[in-house]
């Protein structure tokens, strides 16, 4: 199982404890283009196709509702290693 998968499976089996840059490094990989946050914000927006996620970075964890949106959307999308 590659690195990827795991960090997916720990993240899947535990949203409370999760950091931004995990999040962040699985949804670059499964091809989400990130879009930077406006001025004055701190929530990160990761796009595909119509698939459209957000994700703040100001918590450490971040909240398991964002991770639980991450994990539905990463949804057959990492690539097999």
């Amino acid at each position: 199982m590659s690195t990827l998968k795991k960090l997916y499976e720990k993240i899947k089996h535990n949203p409370n404890q999760v950091r931004f840059d995990e999040l962040r490094r699985l949804l670059l990989r499964a091809g989400f283009k990130e879009r930077q946050p406006r001025k004055g914000s701190s929530h990160y927006a990761y796009v595909k196709g119509e698939k459209l996620v957000t994700v703040p970075k100001h918590s450490k964890p971040v909240k398991a509702a964002y991770v639980k949106q991450v994990i539905k959307a990463l949804e057959g999308e990492l690539p097999d290693e």
